[in-house]
């Protein structure tokens, strides 16, 4: 078998067997199969596509090119949720001590955050001495004890994801539906969960800017995840502006901590009751999402889910007097208001301009050995459809850059606003449910 003969093979439109993919993706990993040639299967498979069979080998393959994890010894079903990314998206934060304090059993690998998309484990970080190395024995210990963690990827995990992924990014070939599903998606089955939520998001501020391209990458992750024997759901949430009103690390985790005390946000609230029920009843704890719902508003309201949270940041070695009392988390040095300059309704709060600017006033990273300020980032003070006044304060900017370099951000934040006259209508933050 040549690789140069699989390369043509797709480029002119046709199937690759099992066979042929597996020795792509061995050969790949082996370093035995160049970048180049690599590089070539990924763009022609950008043109041409793959099939639902090929997918899923791919998938496999990759799932299987290092380390899979046996989470077997943690009783019951394990759930675990993954977003496709975007801008103040704090859910795991709110979603997992519900979740858990609902009886659920969620052990999360998570990533860190790159661009205008911040990552749970730095948010997590930014809770002082927080430890987000967890080996596998001490997940699994700590799940089985508390129903909950959130750690970082071991290194060999899918080395065939990193390996591609890397080549994607520098090829034009990031934007493929059958490579993005293959690439989440031998992340998670690699974790060894039992039951997948996967928030799709969709707008300026996610990956997938329309309805049919978020569509298409739910329906083909959920058909992995199904013709791989695990239970796999999809909602499509809405990030046309940023989730909640907090971006940035610390700030974000504030919210989620205000959330977990029954007054988060009305769209993470919303997204987060909608994934929480489905998960429920993944995990076999509820048989309707009525009283899988009911249930997570009662461990808001009793402050189970928030004890959760607190559990967990103790179990990873995280101060929970910062979560106990959320005001002794580092403020940024300079704190600027930007106010309305117009009377009327705000239309569009560009979800992708705020994600930039809060990475460029030190909340996210550009490249991945960038430090991120933890401090740093942005808190709306109205969300799209509010009602304004000239001078009412639209957000709160925080960064520990100087004057001379944050002043340029604070133009780029004032152009993500949009204004009109009339009246907004507000949609609803789920936008559809996916499953096979």
């Amino acid at each position: 078998m040549r690789m140069v003969d699989l390369i043509i093979k797709k480029r002119d439109g046709h199937e690759l067997s099992n066979e042929e993919i597996k020795f792509w993706i061995d050969g790949y990993v082996k370093g035995e199969i160049p970048d180049y040639q690599s590089s070539a299967m990924c763009m022609a498979i950008f043109f041409k596509g793959m099939t639902k069979r090929e997918i899923a080998t791919l998938t496999d393959y990759m799932e299987h090119s290092g380390e899979v994890i046996d989470l077997s010894a943690i009783s019951g079903i394990k759930v675990d949720k993954h977003s496709t990314g975007g801008v103040g998206d704090k859910t795991s934060l709110v979603l997992g001590p519900m979740v858990a304090a609902a009886g659920g059993k969620l052990a999360k690998m998570s990533g860190r955050g790159l661009g205008h998309t911040g990552g749970t484990l730095d948010k997590l970080e930014s809770i002082p001495h927080m430890s987000i190395a967890k080996t596998k024995e001490e997940m699994i210990d700590q799940v089985n004890k508390i129903g909950l963690a959130i750690i970082g990827q071991t290194s060999s995990l899918v080395p065939a994801d990193k390996k591609l992924y890397a080549l994607r990014d520098v090829t034009g070939t990031v934007e493929s539906i059958p490579l993005i599903a293959a690439s989440v998606m031998s992340k998670k089955l690699a974790s060894g969960t039992d039951a997948i939520l996967l928030d799709v998001t969709v707008g300026e501020g996610a990956f997938m800017k329309n309805m049919d391209s978020a569509r298409e990458l739910a329906r083909t992750m959920v058909g992995i995840g199904t013709s791989l024997g695990r239970d796999t759901v999809a909602v499509l949430s809405d990030m046309s502006e940023p989730l909640g009103f907090a971006v940035g690390n610390n700030l974000e985790v504030k919210e989620a901590i205000a959330s977990l005390h029954g007054k988060g946000p009305k769209d993470l609230m919303d997204l987060c009751y909608t994934s929480g029920s489905i998960m429920l009843l993944q995990a076999h704890v509820c048989s309707t999402l009525d009283e899988a719902r009911e249930k997570l508003h009662e461990v808001i309201e009793n402050g189970e889910a928030f004890k959760k949270l607190c559990l967990m940041v103790e179990a990873q070695g995280g101060d929970v007097s910062y979560i106990k009392d959320p005001d002794k988390f580092e403020v940024s040095k300079n704190i600027i208001e930007i106010r309305s300059d117009f009377d009327g309704y705000i239309r569009e709060i560009n979800a992708l301009e705020i994600g930039v600017s809060a990475m460029k006033l030190g909340a996210g990273r550009e490249t991945l050995d960038d430090v991120i300020d933890m401090s740093a980032g942005i808190v709306l003070a109205r969300k799209i459809g509010a009602k304004i006044s000239k001078g009412d304060l639209l957000c709160t900017v925080y960064t520990n850059k100087s004057e001379e370099e944050y002043l340029p951000v604070l133009e780029e934040i004032k152009h993500a606003y949009v204004f009109t006259n009339e009246e907004v209508e507000i949609l609803p933050v789920i936008r559809e449910i996916i499953r096979e």
